[in-house]
């Protein structure tokens, strides 16, 4: 996600609100970017409300990280540990504000592209969300990429999209287990099984 070019009395900033676990209720402040579209209270409540059997002690990546928030959201319901995957430097050293002003260790940011991230991690990851901008043909190399990796069975795997936006093809041990819309915004939850 590439922060616009521009002066600084066009920036314009944002708010994300954590809606529940330990930080609940603490709102962050980000510098908003091209692209930067944090997943509303109301999707996050009911991804979370999906999630909830899971998420403690569980390892996250957010492949698309933006503002952090499902990373974050993730990491105050107890997760183990989050991956953050963002491109843009500035967008990185927020989350890694945010992560220091939540007093949270458990956590990594990682400044490059999310098929960059897959080519090397080895890490086997429990719960993985896929985020990215609308419209810019972002999910399918990504979805590739991860149908290469040895993806443990019952990964979990949750991907937003417009609600106009085709999901790519998904690899035929991946099924969708939850699916759901919110205005402009199509989402679902994912298992794999291997």
């Amino acid at each position: 996600m590439r922060k616009p070019q521009g002066h600084h009395s066009k920036e314009t900033h944002g708010m994300l609100r954590i809606i529940g676990g330990q930080w609940r209720s603490r709102k962050l402040h980000f510098q908003a970017a091209e692209g930067l579209r944090p997943t509303s209270d109301r999707i996050r409540e009911t991804l979370f409300n999906w999630l909830s059997p899971h998420i403690h002690d569980a390892h996250c990546l957010d492949l698309f990280a933006g503002s952090g928030a499902l990373g974050l959201e993730a990491l105050s319901r107890y997760a183990a540990h989050c991956d953050f995957i963002e491109t843009d430097n500035t967008t990185c050293r927020q989350i890694r504000d945010h992560l220091a002003t939540l007093k949270c260790t458990a956590a990594s940011v990682h400044c490059q592209s999310a098929e960059a991230y897959l080519a090397t991690t080895e890490v086997k990851h429990r719960i993985i969300f896929l985020d990215p901008p609308f419209h810019k043909n972002l999910l399918e190399p990504v979805i590739l990429a991860l149908a290469d990796k040895a993806l443990a069975n019952d990964t979990l795997i949750y991907i937003e999209t417009a609600a106009d936006e085709a999901l790519p093809a998904l690899p035929t041990h991946w099924h969708i287990d939850k699916e759901k819309k919110a205005g402009h915004v199509s989402y679902r939850l994912i298992s794999v099984h291997t």
